[in-house]
């Protein structure tokens, strides 16, 4: 049997759903993990994994200013981080009209500020190592989209575009980057991690009822597995070339072809007009 490597990883939203496991996962593999927590009991929990291994941070990643200094201290004990894995976020459900600008930017900070803070912390160890891995979680909703999580969708639409343009910039220092895209997991995420924007605009009833009381069944239902999300993530992590982008689960792989589909199709069907805007030849 081969002897791994152990790396240090970083996973930022350890307490609970896919941070758990991808954290679980690595420790369970050998590696060391430094793992984001909000409050001293989820710390003494996580710690508690893997003695020597598991190093838990009190940390909210949408304190931008407190996550340098966090990090540098964090690496102080458990070495130079060699992963990066921006898993901490949420879901924001509402329509657009009925949700408020303020929920925008809470959904911003939490799912993209946040993750380009953390790049921001290790990048620099990274590049002068000339080695490293980031991976953002994203979601399958980065690529498709569905009614009443558009701030949601946009939040991964901006890491995805953020990460694969991240790669391109950092590919020559031997960093890789991978947007890790999740379908629907068997987490909180759609439970008690969800943030609803209470209903005010009967236009939307038809629309938003049937989707909220759908998601709110299905929570604790899903068909993804956690713990097979964890060995998907430590496969990406020791391929010689991981990809740019992977989905997880079936239902995820489903929904983005028939979008590639989709769009392929509309291309083609205005593709005359496209053209038509080029200086004459």
């Amino acid at each position: 049997m081969a002897t791994i490597t152990a790396k240090t990883f970083l996973i930022t939203g350890v307490s609970s759903g896919l941070g758990r496991a991808f954290a679980e996962g690595a420790l369970g593999a050998g590696h060391r993990v430094i793992g984001t927590v909000r409050n001293e009991g989820d710390a003494n929990t996580f710690a508690a994994l893997a003695a020597r291994r598991a190093y838990p941070l009190i940390l909210d990643v949408t304190d931008f200013a407190a996550i340098p200094a966090a990090v540098a201290e964090a690496e102080r004990h458990a070495g130079a981080v060699e992963v990066l894995v921006n898993n901490a976020g949420y879901g924001q459900e509402g329509a657009l009209e009925e949700s408020s600008m303020d929920d925008l930017q809470r959904q911003f900070a939490a799912n993209v500020y946040g993750p380009v803070a953390m790049i921001k912390a290790v990048l620099p160890g990274m590049r002068k190592r000339r080695s490293g891995h980031i991976v953002n979680v994203t979601s399958m909703g980065g690529l498709i989209t569905m009614p009443g999580i558009s701030f949601y969708c946009g939040s991964k639409f901006a890491l995805e575009g953020i990460s694969e343009a991240l790669g391109k910039e950092v590919a020559d220092f031997g960093i890789r980057v991978t947007a890790l895209a999740p379908g629907q997991f068997r987490t909180d995420w759609a439970g008690r991690s969800m943030d609803r924007t209470p209903r005010s605009i009967s236009d939307y009833d038809a629309v938003m009822d049937p989707i909220r009381a759908a998601r709110q069944a299905k929570s604790g239902n899903q068909p993804g597995d956690p713990a097979k999300a964890a060995q998907a993530l430590l496969a990406i992590v020791d391929a010689a070339t991981p990809p740019v982008r992977l989905f997880l689960g079936e239902d995820a792989l489903g929904v983005v072809h028939q979008k590639l589909d989709a769009m392929k199709a509309e291309i083609a069907a205005w593709d005359a007009l496209s053209r038509s805007t080029s200086f004459a030849s």
